[in-house]
């Protein structure tokens, strides 16, 4: 996947890019059922809200198969690797829940704030790009963006320790509201199998989900290679410290494991 000019331009006046149903319902269920397994498994890598349902699975590409490959699908990597100019690594890995009714808010954060401050990433040569699992909608706790703020370099920020059961680099309600009488706030919403990407410096948040529709959202936060992070203060399985550029898969990765599962039915 290689990303036109136009897109290129949008991508630089907006900050991220949105293509729906970028992966078939197919390859979509597939990811959705290996999430379901992921956040049923008790390892300190899926944190919970504080109801107990899962709110975000870490690393899950490292003891999920689905997910493995995920991390180095070409839909993924190579638009990412157009936009950093060259080869990247995985910092970070997260298979994000909002279950219905209680899916707890993500505060307005820039994802570069924490990476700058935790794990002293050198410059903001890194980005967000997700795959819906479930369909998106205004109801189910989308993401929400302020366009253009990606221009605006690191925002001051404080440590919120008490808001949610993860820990955030966060903005105040001040800043936020100024960003968006300047920048305006999207929601992108879409279809399972839509994909996006988003530059690092972005601010955004999630609000919480009361609905009674779940959706999960798994997230590749991609670094230049010549940008890795220089400290160590969080665990590996949230910052990662292998930095060996991705090798990307073929593009049916995905449709092999549908494809093994229909012979094995047989």
């Amino acid at each position: 996947m290689k990303l036109t000019h136009v897109e290129l331009k949008q991508f630089d006046k907006d900050g991220y890019l949105f293509f729906p149903g970028k992966f078939s319902i197919e390859e979509a269920r597939v990811l959705r059922h290996a999430a379901d397994e992921v956040y049923a498994l008790n390892r300190k890598e899926v944190w919970r809200e504080t109801s107990g349902v899962a709110r975000t699975a870490f690393a899950a590409h490292t003891y999920n198969e689905p997910f493995r490959r995920l991390g180095a699908h070409p839909r993924l990597i190579k638009p990412v690797e157009q936009l950093l100019d060259g080869k990247v690594y995985i910092h970070q890995y997260k298979v994000n829940a909002k279950a219905a009714f209680d899916g707890e808010v993500w505060q307005w954060h820039q994802d570069f704030g924490t990476w700058a401050r935790d794990d002293e990433m050198p410059e903001p040569r890194a980005m967000n790009i997700a795959v819906f699992l479930d369909d998106v909608t205004a109801a189910n706790g989308p993401l929400l963006f302020i366009p253009g703020s990606h221009k605006l370099g690191i925002v001051d920020a404080g440590h919120d320790l008490e808001t949610t059961s993860y820990p955030l680099w966060t903005l105040d309600r001040e800043t936020v509201t100024k960003l968006a009488e300047d920048g305006g706030c999207v929601a992108p919403t879409g279809p399972a199998g839509s994909m996006l990407m988003f530059s690092s410096l972005m601010v955004h948040a999630s609000p919480p989900n009361i609905s009674p529709f779940g959706r999960s959202i798994v997230y590749l936060s991609l670094c230049h290679v010549d940008n890795h992070i220089r400290a160590f203060n969080r665990d590996e399985w949230i910052a990662h410290r292998d930095f060996a550029p991705i090798e990307p898969l073929s593009d049916n990765c995905l449709n092999e494991l549908i494809s093994q599962k229909s012979v094995a039915a047989e």
